[in-house]
């Protein structure tokens, strides 16, 4: 069965099953096979129609992708930890050791996603420096000025 034709029974089963019915089925399958629901889809869940459809999405992008199930779950985890969110570092962590990832394949992300976080630092603070600072200041000797006053 083709992946559209999977999403197209998907979408069957959902309509003949009701949004708040699925909403509930999904949040148990995610509380099985992880652990526990994140918080988002426990706030999501509130309104079925909202959860269902980051699900759909989420599930569809995955499920088709070209990488390897416990690759998806280093990328999210190496993402979350780049952005500083301890919820999602936490959760795709744990999802990640469920799909088979070592401790030191987890540790390797987490070492990457903070040389990438902290190279987006750099790059971005002097991208400003440099467009804000592109006067010679020791130049003029008056100090910093980083925005005229109108």
């Amino acid at each position: 069965m083709s992946d559209l034709s999977d999403f197209e029974q998907t979408l069957r089963h959902i309509s003949e099953q009701g949004g708040e019915r699925i909403a509930g089925e999904w949040m148990r399958d995610i509380e099985v096979e992880y652990g526990r629901a994140p918080l988002i889809f426990k706030r999501m869940a509130e309104r079925p129609e909202v959860l269902i459809s980051h699900l759909l999405y989420k599930g569809t992008v995955t499920r088709t992708s070209a990488l390897d199930p416990k690759f998806v779950e280093l990328i999210s985890l190496a993402a979350g930890a780049a952005l500083k969110c301890p919820h999602c570092t936490s959760y795709h962590m744990q999802a990640a050791a469920k799909k088979g990832a070592t401790r030191e394949e987890i540790l390797e992300v987490i070492l990457l996603a903070g040389m990438i976080s902290n190279s987006s630092v750099l790059a971005n603070a002097y991208r400003i420096f440099d467009e804000k600072m592109a006067r010679c200041i020791p130049c003029e000797g008056s100090g910093l000025e980083l925005a005229k006053k109108d």
